[in-house]
């Protein structure tokens, strides 16, 4: 049973059965950066109300598309469809229309805005949904595809936030798969964030008479030194190491070039282990920071691995490859808040998520693919 597509007019078409790698090209040459996803999510949205075997849902410009086989487990396989903006760089390669550096589409390195973070991984799940009852066959579980907006933008816009509140029921589930890039390695769980300002006043005064006043950006000088003698942990959760950071990422004080500053503010950005909760993660700040004026302004939860769910433990296996921590926030943490263990895999190098020369390999995302239809497959 398929809904009805929303009548859109000049949907750029995808052919969900070419090769992956052409996929992915294909999906990166519609520019989706973050509040633009409308033509993509159009051209999504077709392509998937065309598989009778799916039940199509669109809220705003997020899709969920989901098998009803009567299976005893279910999987959410999910992706967002924006990317961050295009490179100001002239020439560069990281932009939109992709290009291949063979100069022979689907062989070699493809460069684009999106190469990466994540449209190889959204490509994955497209062709996975045309293809898998090819020839008869069925999946061992029912799959939930969810593509999505907002997700390189503050949290508040997110697009599977909206679909959470919207529409929490579809996305019921046993175990999620986040297809961000990981170099085709699963990363469990994540880290969590949070953000601090760390505030010191003084009393301005002219700076040819600084004694008549007290400088508030010397005065944050011990809240610099604290941070930069901090030794960050490294905490084991559930067999995984997770590194945490604690860094001073932006300070702000002064009001002109001959007045002593009577105010300065250090933003201060914790990563820290899925095994704290975000007043936890809090505390350790405020502890170390004892004696000054601290204010959290944002505040993720992390994810823990959960590895050890049967689903989990199975897809681990069928990788092959040894699972890694997720040092970086990714979605799975609004899974894991659903009670969905989840795990992050897909084709890239995060490394290169986000640069100006942002590629990737078109038989990654081929060895992506076999590998989650071999698994979905058994």
């Amino acid at each position: 049973m398929t809904a009805e597509p929303t009548p859109h007019s000049s949907v750029s078409a995808l052919d969900l059965r070419q090769d992956v790698a052409l996929l992915t090209a294909a999906v990166m040459d519609i520019n989706s950066v973050s509040g633009k996803e409308k033509e993509l999510a159009d051209a999504v949205e077709a392509a998937l109300a065309v598989i009778p075997q799916l039940t199509v849902v669109r809220d705003g410009d997020s899709i969920i598309a989901r098998t009803e086989l009567g299976k005893a487990e279910r999987v959410i396989l999910a992706g967002h469809l924006d990317t961050v903006p295009l490179p100001l760089t002239e020439g560069s390669k990281g932009t939109v229309p992709s290009t291949w550096e063979s100069g022979v589409p689907g062989e070699g390195v493809l460069y684009g805005r999106g190469a990466t973070d994540m449209k190889g991984g959204v490509a994955v799940q497209l062709a996975l949904a045309a293809t898998m009852f090819d020839d008869g066959a069925q999946p061992q579980r029912d799959v939930t595809f969810v593509f999505y907006d907002h997700e390189e933008v503050e949290a508040v816009k997110s697009g599977l936030g909206r679909l959470v509140r919207n529409h929490g029921h579809l996305l019921d589930g046993d175990f999620a798969i986040l297809l961000e890039p990981t170099h085709g390695t699963v990363e469990g769980g994540c880290n969590g964030t949070s953000r601090f300002e760390a505030t010191t006043v003084g009393e301005a005064a002219h700076s040819a008479r600084a004694w008549m006043g007290s400088n508030a950006i010397h005065a944050a000088a011990p809240i610099l030194a604290r941070l930069a003698a901090y030794e960050p942990q490294t905490v084991n959760v559930d067999g995984l190491d997770y590194r945490e950071s604690l860094n001073a990422v932006k300070i702000n004080g002064g009001t002109a070039g001959n007045v002593i500053p009577d105010r300065c503010v250090v933003e201060i950005n914790y990563r820290f282990a899925p095994d704290k909760s975000p007043d936890e993660a809090e505390a350790v700040v405020r502890n170390l920071l004892e004696g000054f004026e601290v204010v959290r302004i944002d505040a993720a939860a992390g994810a823990r691995p959960g590895l050890n769910h049967p689903a989990a433990a199975s897809f681990v296996a069928a990788v092959g490859a040894e699972p890694k921590p997720k040092y970086g926030w990714t979605d799975v943490a609004r899974f894991s808040e659903l009670g969905i263990p989840a795990v992050n895999f897909g084709p890239g190098d995060p490394l290169l998520a986000h640069k100006d020369n942002e590629h990737v390999d078109a038989e990654a995302i081929r060895e992506c693919l076999r590998a989650l239809r071999n698994w979905l497959q058994g």
